[in-house]
Order: structure tokens, then C-alpha cells, then sequence
């Protein structure tokens, strides 16, 4: 009996404790529940709604696109974040990254159960239990943690709601995209697109196993680990990422061993506003957003954001070409301004950079230059000090970073110098404007407003606007072909020729020389040889017969809306016109007449690719298709025996060995055929070349930023020494690429043409260049 008593009384304790367990374990699940409720409800702080949760808020930069489907930059403020779907990452991205942070990532619903449990009983010391969702649900809605204790389990409270939440609301691979896609790498490299762009030069697609390893192992903590700063560090987390990857058979022991023993080959390649392929357009393309954007607001009301909204830019840029300019800007611009700097020693030019300035003209030169640049102005309306205040710290040294060309590429020198001193040195660089164009479509495929965004920030091919010289010549003869039927093969006289003062409002009578004065004259010349020599006295014949206001309102046509007065020496060349403007012009030649205005966007979409911008072609009839091939046909003669036959490998080839190598290339040999015009204005301050072949137009600008700083002999001051040479490089790259499809063939030539343009039986006289290729002297002045 007692025995039994015992046994009961037994039952009932274990009873009791089997009741407890169950009441403790059903409140421990129903409080969690409950807590779980709170959260969800926002009873801990804000939660992230339905639509929040569908497009979370993160800063996208805009994206611009070339022609040929690369990125040639983007704009953003503090987030460079392009991003990307899961099927645009590499299978080495994702397998390392399920490796190292979430080895059961397709077996949980946002919360390792497992790994909860694991961490619980080791208290964190056995490795965190976060998932990719909670970490991503982290990053999206509430940032770092909370230091105290209370708020920390709060928070992760909130994570495991938004984790589960996030599981329900998208797939596993949207997930791991939305991760790679949130996540900053550091050094602009916000989300794996850029990381990828900017660590190693690739797509993220593109990335091979262990570049993939170590962008994966900077999710531990990017500031630590850090391939810039701290690359031994980093290396030793990829390898750890590697393991991880072998260990849950991934890859085989062999490959984890091999690729532990790399180094990390960083390919660093930084994106930022100053950097990278197409600075100019890029700078240019920014203007043109601004101004799209005022006038093209959202639906709602509000304007777009440039650097956030993640809008794509389609351009007409083709990023080979683009290339292919820039680095023919770079091949012949420090040669060119290494002889620039021999001639402008002490001792031979006591004013360098400048010629034929006083001492006080130079003063007023710089001070003119000092009221307006940036430093005035940032400390006049900025910092509010006085002009002396101003001046003055132009007369103190600072540490500074100038531009210098070092073996042939653009470098920074640290130094100290006063701001003055740093002008006028700045002043002393030659400088370079070049545009590229399909003559028929108005695409613009090429870009070089300088040699140097970061410190030359001035674009040259828009914004800069210079005298022109000879480049504007086939305008001239354009318009007496249109207006008289000229043909390229009548002759007219090379004697010397005068307009009457008060003849179209010019006040003094205008006698124009050709350049070797009076032995320059003599016989008779055809149109086609006079426009190939520069023949100033002809040119001024036909101004005379059609009259300037002709060649101006034919120039307005051309899309040149620079200022133009009416008389009679812009037959020269005298006004101050834009690369873009002459080259938009020159196409209407090879286009039959046809004016077609340049084309830089093609398309603007959101981020969601919906198309908010569609480019319609600006076309009109200038010209007859006949005046514009008689004109090319001009033009064609100017390389096949004037300033620009060097083109084609001719010429004297006495050449002083340097002045070869500053002109190079040459001979450049090509055969097909091209039209153009070399420029050179007075005292050898510009020097401009306009080539075209049927299904590309490109004109090139080379001089300083004054006037006064120039070469002092034509040697190396003209058109064909300074610009000509960018131009063959460029034509010959392109010419490489074959699948650019560069035109070699010959120029359309109209039906019924009723003009002579076959000129062999005419006597073509001397092949003398008034733009001439003299052979280098001694170069002492």
C-alpha cells in the first residue's frame, strides 16, 4: 500500500513537470508568436509595408550606354550602384557566396532555424546564425545594430519578420540579386556591378573563381577588408571564402589549393566624373540632362533625379571609337608640346609661353585670367574677401598637383607654387578639340573636348569656339558652285586682288595676301588646285562674285550659328567657330546635301526601363546633291596634292628625325578616298584639319588656351603638323577594326551630274601649300 502511494505520488511530480514543460515550452512559442505580432504590427519601430517591400528605396547612379552596348560612365552623387539581375552574375559569385554565409540558404524560409539554435547554445561563439535574407533585410530597412542588448534582440525581431517577409515576396535568386545589388565594396563601388567594373575591369558575369571569391569575402566587412589598403589581409579572406567552397564541395581540393597561392590581380579601375572613356561627353551629356529634366518632369509631378533615379542614357558614342580618339589624342599631343616646351626655353622665348606680348600686356593677361577662374570666384562670392585679399593669395605658395606629360602619358607632379605660377604654366599646354560623325545618321561617334579632364576641364568641342582659317574655304567655294556652276576645273588668276572700300560694308578696301607674298603669284589656277594650296586671292575672287551675306546665310544651313558678321574676310576664315558646328557643316557635304543635326542621345529610359525619351532626326535640304559632290571632289584634292597629302605618303622625305616623330604616322599611306581641309590661323594660334570619308566626318582643333602662346614658325604652327596627325591615327585605328565598317569606297556621285569634276587635262601648275610643309630650321627665335 505504501509502496504504491509512492508510485503515485512519483506520476504525480512527473506529471507535474511534464505539464511545466509543456506550459513553458506552448508560453515560450506563444510569446514568440506574440512578439513576432508586435513586431510585424511596428510595435518596436516602423516596418516596411507591402509596397516598401516590392521597391525598397536605394539609390541607383545613371547609367550612360554607348552605341556599342559598354558603359562609358555614370552619374551619381554618393551611390554608384547599377543593378543587376541574377542571371548577369557569375555561378562563382553565388556558389561562394551560399559557401560562406548560408551553406542551407534553399532549405530556410528566411531563418535557419539550425543555425539560431546553434548560436543560442554557443552564444554567438560558434558563428552567427544570419541568413542572407536577414542580412539583406538589415541592410535595406534598419543598418547597423544597436549596442544595447535590449534594442539589439528587438531589432533582430525585426529582421526575422522582414526575412520571412522577403522570402514570401520574391524568389531565392532575387534575393541573392537584391544582395549582391544592396551591398557598398568601398572605393565607389556601390553593389556588384561596379565592384566588379572597378576591382577587375569586368562584368560581373565575366568574373572568374577567385575574383568572385574575393569580392564575396569583403561582405564580412569591406572597411577591414579593403584590396587597396589592406591586400595581404584580403587575400587571406578570400582564401577562407575558398575553403568555405571546398568544404561544401563546390570545387575539389586541388583548385582551393592552386588559387590560394595567387596574388589577388586587382585590375583597379576607378569610376568617378573625372575618370574613365568619354570625360568630355560625359560632361556635356550632364548639361543636356539638367535641361531634359526641367522641361520632362515624373508623372507625379516631381523632377527626376539625376544621380538617384537609376535612369539609362543610350548615346550614339561607340566606345571603340572613342578609344581609338582618345588614344590618338595621347600618341601625338606630348610629342607635339615637347617641341612646344624646346622652343619656349628662357632663352629662346624670355616671355614663354607667349610671343609677341609686352611684359605689361602679359601682366593684364593674367590678371584678366585671375578674375575669371574658379579660385576668384569661389573666394569672392563664396568666402566673400576683397579683391587685395584675393590677389594676394594668388602670390602664395600651396601644395598643389599639376598636369605633366611623362613618357608619352598625361601624369600628376606634386609640388609647391604659387596659383599665379600655376596659370601661367597651365597656359603653356597646347590643348585639343576633336568630334567624330556618321554624316547620314547625325550619330556622333567620337568625343575629345582635352587631353585631361581632371585639370583641362574645358570641353574644346562645343563650348570652345576658335578662329578657323582655311577650314572655312570649301563654305566659300561651296556657294560659287551653287550660285555660278563653277566647276572644280576652271581656272582663274594668281595675281594679286582687292575689294573696294565701303563693298559690303567694309570700311577699308581689303587686298588679302597669299602667304609667301609676292613670289607667290603667277599664271592661272583651277578652282580644284587653289582650294588644295589655300590660295587666298582666289578665295576672295569668289566671295567677291557671290558676296558674303551668300556664304553666311549658306552657313547658318550648315547648323553654324556662331557669330558671323557679312564682309568679306571670312572668306579667310576669321570667325570664332566650334568643332561641333564645322563638323555638323562638313557632313552636310558628304551627305548630298543634306543637313543632318549631330545626334549625341538616342533614348532615356527609367530604371524600370520604361522609355521617357525617343530622338527624332533634324534633317534639311541645303544643297543640291551636285554642289555638294562638286564640293567634295574639291576637297579630295587637298590630299591628293596639297596640305593634306602627306595622308596619302607623299611629300619630301628630308624630314628632320624629330619632326617626323611629331608627326606621326606619316607617311600614313592611306589609298581610299578622303576630302578635307587643313586651317592654320594667324601667327600659327590654331591649327584645324577636317577629314571625311563617305560614312564618317572628324575634325580636329589643336592650339592654346591665348592666342599669344603659339609656335613661332608654320613648320609646326599649321593644320596639317598640328591636327592632321590626330587624324591619320584615328583613321588608321579605325580602318583596323574591321567590324566598324569604315567606308573605303569612293563618294556617291549624283545621277545626271552635269559639272566637270575630272580635272586631269588642266594644267594644275606647282604643287605649292600656302599652308607650307617647310623643312625644320634650327628653331632658334
Amino acid at each position: 500500500m505504501a509502496k504504491a502511494k509512492k508510485e503515485t505520488k512519483v506520476e504525480q511530480g512527473f506529471s507535474k513537470y511534464v505539464r511545466w514543460f509543456w506550459i513553458l515550452f506552448l508560453g515560450g512559442i506563444l510569446a514568440v508568436g506574440v512578439l513576432f505580432l508586435l513586431a510585424s504590427s511596428g510595435a518596436f519601430g516602423e516596418m516596411p509595408d507591402h509596397t516598401q517591400l516590392e521597391n525598397p528605396k536605394t539609390n541607383l547612379a545613371t547609367e550612360i550606354i554607348s552605341s556599342d552596348g559598354k558603359t562609358l560612365g555614370k552619374f551619381y552623387f554618393n551611390d554608384n550602384r547599377t543593378p543587376v539581375s541574377y542571371d548577369e552574375l557569375s555561378e562563382y559569385l553565388v556558389e561562394a557566396l551560399i559557401a560562406t554565409e548560408d551553406a542551407r540558404f534553399y532549405d530556410h524560409s528566411g531563418i535557419d532555424a539550425r543555425g539560431t539554435l546553434r548560436a543560442a547554445v554557443k552564444l554567438g561563439s560558434g558563428g552567427g546564425a544570419s541568413t542572407i535574407s536577414q542580412q539583406l533585410a538589415k541592410q535595406l530597412f534598419h543598418g547597423e545594430g544597436s549596442k544595447n542588448i535590449v534594442e539589439r534582440v528587438l531589432q533582430k525581431l525585426k529582421e526575422w519578420v522582414i526575412a520571412i517577409r522577403l522570402e514570401r515576396q520574391y524568389t531565392k535568386e532575387e534575393i541573392i540579386a537584391q544582395y549582391f545589388n544592396i551591398y557598398d565594396f568601398l572605393n565607389n563601388a556601390d553593389g556588384i556591378r561596379s565592384a566588379s567594373r572597378i576591382y577587375f575591369g569586368k562584368e560581373p558575369k565575366d568574373l572568374e573563381l577567385k575574383e568572385a571569391a574575393m569580392l564575396v569575402g569583403m561582405f564580412k566587412n569591406s572597411s577591414l577588408f579593403n584590396p587597396r589598403r589592406r591586400p595581404e589581409l584580403v587575400k587571406e579572406r578570400r582564401n577562407v571564402v575558398l575553403a568555405q567552397m571546398y568544404k561544401y564541395d563546390f570545387i575539389d581540393e586541388k583548385l582551393k589549393d592552386s588559387l590560394q597561392q595567387t596574388d589577388l590581380d586587382l585590375n583597379y579601375s576607378p569610376e568617378s566624373h573625372r575618370e574613365g572613356i568619354a570625360t568630355y561627353f560625359r560632361g556635356y551629356l550632364d548639361g543636356f540632362m539638367k535641361d531634359w529634366m526641367k522641361k520632362n518632369p515624373k508623372p507625379d509631378g516631381t523632377k527626376y533625379n539625376l544621380y538617384n533615379d537609376g535612369l539609362k542614357i543610350y548615346t550614339t558614342i561607340d566606345s571603340r571609337m572613342q578609344t581609338y580618339a582618345e588614344q590618338a589624342v595621347q600618341q601625338h599631343m606630348p610629342r607635339l608640346q615637347a617641341e612646344f616646351f624646346h622652343q619656349n626655353t628662357p632663352k629662346r622665348n624670355p616671355t614663354a609661353p607667349f610671343l609677341d606680348l609686352t611684359l605689361g600686356a602679359i601682366d593684364t593677361l593674367m590678371w584678366r585670367s585671375m578674375r575669371q577662374s574658379e579660385r576668384w570666384r569661389h573666394m569672392k562670392y563664396d568666402l566673400k574677401k576683397s579683391n587685395k585679399k584675393i590677389e594676394e593669395s594668388f602670390e602664395k605658395p600651396v601644395q598643389m598637383s599639376v598636369f605633366a606629360w611623362k613618357d608619352g602619358q598625361p601624369t600628376e607632379i606634386d609640388t609647391i607654387m604659387k596659383p599665379v605660377d600655376s596659370m601661367r604654366y597651365y597656359k603653356s599646354f597646347l590643348r585639343t578639340g576633336m568630334m567624330s560623325m556618321d554624316p547620314q545618321t547625325g550619330h556622333v561617334k567620337a568625343w575629345v573636348g582635352g587631353m585631361n579632364y581632371r585639370h583641362f576641364q574645358y570641353d574644346m568641342v562645343k563650348q570652345g569656339k576658335r578662329q578657323i582659317g582655311s577650314t572655312f574655304k570649301p563654305l566659300v567655294y561651296s556657294s560659287a558652285i551653287d550660285q555660278l556652276h563653277f566647276s572644280p576645273c576652271d581656272e582663274f588668276p594668281d595675281t594679286p586682288f582687292c575689294i573696294e572700300a565701303n563693298k559690303y560694308g567694309n570700311p577699308e578696301e581689303w587686298c588679302p595676301r597669299n602667304s609667301n607674298g609676292e613670289n607667290d603669284y603667277g599664271g592661272t589656277r583651277t578652282l580644284k588646285n587653289a582650294l588644295a594650296n589655300s590660295v587666298n586671292t582666289i578665295t576672295a575672287r569668289l566671295i567677291d562674285k557671290v558676296g558674303p551675306q551668300t556664304v553666311v546665310n549658306l552657313a547658318r544651313k550648315l547648323g553654324i550659328d556662331s557669330e558671323m558678321l557679312p564682309v568679306p574676310s571670312i572668306a579667310l576664315g576669321t570667325p570664332d567657330i566650334s568643332v561641333y558646328e564645322m563638323v555638323g557643316a562638313y557632313a552636310t557635304f558628304a551627305n548630298q546635301g543634306v543637313y543632318t543635326k549631330p545626334v549625341m542621345v538616342t533614348s532615356i529610359e527609367d530604371k524600370n526601363g520604361t522609355l521617357l525619351y525617343q530622338f527624332k532626326p533634324e534633317t534639311r535640304d541645303v544643297l543640291s546633291a551636285e554642289t555638294a559632290y562638286v564640293t567634295v571632289k574639291l576637297m579630295e584634292g587637298v590630299t591628293q596634292s596639297g596640305s593634306g597629302a602627306r595622308l596619302r605618303g607623299k611629300g619630301r622625305e628630308a624630314y628632320r628625325a624629330d619632326y617626323r616623330e611629331i608627326i606621326t604616322g606619316y607617311p600614313y599611306e592611306f589609298t581610299n578616298p578622303i576630302a578635307g581641309k587643313t586651317g592654320t590661323t594667324q601667327n600659327q594660334s590654331d591649327g584645324w584639319f577636317m577629314g571625311m570619308v563617305p560614312n564618317l566626318v572628324t575634325g580636329v582643333w589643336v592650339g592654346a588656351e591665348d592666342r599669344a602662346a603659339h609656335f613661332a614658325s608654320i613648320t609646326y604652327g599649321q593644320g596639317a603638323a598640328m591636327a592632321l596627325p590626330i587624324w591619320g591615327l584615328y583613321m588608321k585605328s579605325c580602318y583596323a577594326d574591321e567590324a566598324l565598317n569604315i567606308s573605303t569606297a569612293e563618294f556617291v556621285e549624283p545621277e545626271n551630274l552635269s559639272i566637270k569634276v575630272d580635272c586631269s587635262e588642266v594644267e594644275e601648275g606647282d604643287v605649292e601649300d600656302n599652308e607650307k610643309e617647310e623643312l625644320p630650321d634650327d628653331l632658334e627665335f
